[in-house]
């Protein structure tokens, strides 16, 4: 059993192998617990080298939601009433703590996932019209 880190990917290609191996392997034995620490160092690797991104918040709220069957009628009365049910998931306000605690304790999302910022949504602009040309007979001021 030579164990040692994984530095590098050809290192995590081998310790996936291995890993295939001694799968299965019973605990206390030495293939079980080689099969431990290579699990604990690939891990360690994939972490690091592998970062997975937390979920945009309403994303997730979204998400719980579509697994139970629900629609955003549920919400009423977790985040508040119908209309700000509506501007937070239309991303128009931001939770607040209390909503953060209720969408956690009540649907059971990870408060670390509610807690993150939702990415800036860009403000709207307003079409402008073009500006009507003043009747020039009508601009005059008529001297007395």
């Amino acid at each position: 059993m030579e164990i040692k880190p994984i530095r590098t990917e050809r290192d995590h290609a081998a310790a996936l192998q291995r890993i295939e191996r001694l799968w299965g392997s019973a605990q206390g034995t030495a293939a079980g617990d080689e099969l431990d620490v290579l699990v604990t160092l690939v891990d360690a690797f994939e972490r690091e080298n592998y970062p997975i991104d937390l979920p945009d918040p309403i994303e997730a709220i979204k998400f719980r939601l579509e697994q139970e069957g629900k629609d955003y009628k549920a919400l009423i009365g977790v985040i508040g009433q119908r209309t700000r049910v509506y501007e937070v998931m239309r991303g128009a306000r931001p939770l607040s703590l209390n909503m953060i605690r209720n969408l956690h304790r009540k649907l059971e999302i990870p408060a670390v996932v509610l807690i993150q910022a939702a990415p800036a949504k860009r403000p709207r602009t307003r079409r402008r019209t073009p500006m009507k040309q003043a009747d020039p007979r009508r601009s005059r001021r008529r001297s007395a």
